[in-house]
């Protein structure tokens, strides 16, 4: 039985200091409904009618999904409603149990974090709409939801559609365990604030689970001095200050820093990285968690995040498959052997009339 879809779209992302501080976009809410449709509109023709999503304070999802009523089946999950992160963490727990085979998030990676502490091992197809859009992916919404429908109906099966992803698992000493999908980072801070990290000079230590020269975020400090990618199992681990070197990185979108980098070193899956405070821990681009003076914390990276469907995977499977085309098996049509250019068989038609 084909498992319903699950939508997560977090009003909030898009929107935070950012914009005033350095030159972020701003996702406003009427563009998020448009991309939830757009979703819906791509899962359908893949042939899904099942829904669940997380409420919000602005009823995104909802009113997204009510231009449906008649076409699909959708109900609404468990979550408080707060207004903050725990809406999505405690509606990533509901999703779960609603037995989603894939979920759409609408944000960063910020949001994407969240939903992975809720739900860790996840099947996601994460659509951009934050600010460090490092873990989600720029993809058009509609390809986007027909890739998560194939999945959800079981026509392309997950194991074979995605790659899990990594995560920095994080332990604190005398508190709860947290995790980052792209960044680990201790600060000389003393206090979560505004939460985005905006100081270059601030910044202690980083473990990245993706070193991207292509990347907005600490993530790219990494990446312009030793990438490592997303399929690379291994991760990078960088302390800063006075030493050997300066990476003039783009810490946020249309915000460039010079930034001091004392040390450099690839980390084994695995392999413990101890930090110490007084400071505070940022998760993918935000502080999260204060440590007190003395209080220890440790972090591994290992390929236990959730899974992310891979859109082009699955639609060329649909390709190869024939799941949106009819008629193409009759013999006066192309076949993958007849290497013959199109443009040659239409010029021999004309001459032939």
């Amino acid at each position: 039985m084909p498992a319903p879809i699950g939508i997560c779209c977090n009003p909030a992302s898009g929107k935070d200091v950012r914009r005033l501080v350095a030159r972020a976009s701003v996702f406003d809410n009427q563009e998020k409904q448009a991309i939830v449709r757009r979703a819906v509109v791509g899962a359908i023709a893949a042939g899904a009618r099942s829904f669940r999503f997380i409420p919000d304070t602005h009823d995104l999802a909802a009113n997204a999904l009510a231009e449906f009523a008649g076409q699909i089946e959708a109900q609404e999950v468990a979550a408080p409603r707060t207004g903050s992160v725990l809406d999505t963490m405690r509606g990533a727990i509901s999703l779960r149990a609603a037995g989603c085979g894939a979920v759409i998030t609408l944000g960063g990676d910020g949001t994407n974090r969240a939903f992975a502490t809720g739900w860790r091992d996840a099947p996601l197809l994460p659509v951009s709409t934050g600010t460090n859009n490092v873990f989600p992916r720029f993809v058009e919404a509609t390809l986007a939801g027909a890739a998560a429908g194939f999945v959800a109906t079981g026509r392309a099966p997950l194991a074979e559609s995605a790659r899990r992803a990594k995560a920095v698992s994080v332990e604190i000493a005398g508190e709860k365990p947290d995790l980052a999908l792209i960044d680990a980072v201790l600060t000389q801070d003393r206090f979560v604030g505004a939460r985005a990290l905006l100081d270059a000079d601030r910044l202690v230590l980083a473990l990245l689970t993706r070193a991207d020269p292509a990347g907005v975020g600490i993530t790219s400090i990494g990446g312009l001095v030793a990438p490592v990618g997303d399929e690379d199992d291994a991760a990078l681990l960088l302390e800063f200050g006075e030493g050997a070197g300066i990476v003039h990185a783009p810490i946020a979108p249309g915000f460039y820093q010079d930034v001091r980098v004392r040390s450099v070193r690839r980390i084994a899956f695995g392999e413990p990285v101890e930090v110490t405070g007084a400071g505070a821990l940022a998760f993918d681009g935000e502080r999260e968690r204060v440590l007190a003076p003395g209080q220890r914390a440790t972090l591994r990276v290992q390929r236990d995040g959730p899974w992310v469907i891979d859109v082009p995977r699955v639609l060329g499977r649909a390709a190869r498959e024939g799941w949106l085309t009819k008629g193409f098996e009759s013999s006066h049509f192309l076949r993958a052997s007849d290497r013959t250019p199109l443009a040659s068989v239409a010029i021999r038609a004309e001459k032939s009339k």
